[in-house]
């Protein structure tokens, strides 16, 4: 399942990276404490429009491109989950293994090899 606060977490924290700042710094041009906004980041917590506002406004990225940013994730989060849920399912196949006649051929000529995996795809 896919979880909006860690993807806002995610982005909000790529952001505030990206500036090469820290959480102390953020929190407190935010006038929000360090520890709530380190549950933000780590999507444990749902920010509200105020304090994604704040937040926005310390970090001076607009609004509407962290929510870009967090819809763009969206979208590839559900591309995966989708993807994940119609991929064929590789079943093992137990090789078969035929008895060879080695007769006659000294046993230093004779070479015994592993099978390769072999994967097979559902239908």
């Amino acid at each position: 399942m896919i979880l909006l606060r860690r993807l806002l977490g995610d982005v909000l924290r790529r952001q505030r990276q990206r500036q090469g700042r820290t959480l102390r710094e953020v929190s407190s041009s935010a006038r929000v404490s360090l520890g709530y906004l380190s549950e933000v980041e780590r999507g444990q917590k749902e920010a509200s429009s105020e304090l994604l506002s704040a937040i926005c406004d310390a970090l001076d990225v607009r609004m509407s491109e962290l929510m870009r940013e967090v819809s763009d994730e969206l979208a590839l989060a559900e591309l995966a989950e989708s993807a994940a849920a119609t991929d064929p399912v590789l079943a093992p196949v137990r090789p078969m293994l035929n008895a060879v006649s080695v007769s006659g051929v000294p046993p230093e000529r004779v070479t015994i090899k592993a099978p390769e995996a072999v994967g097979v795809a559902a239908a």
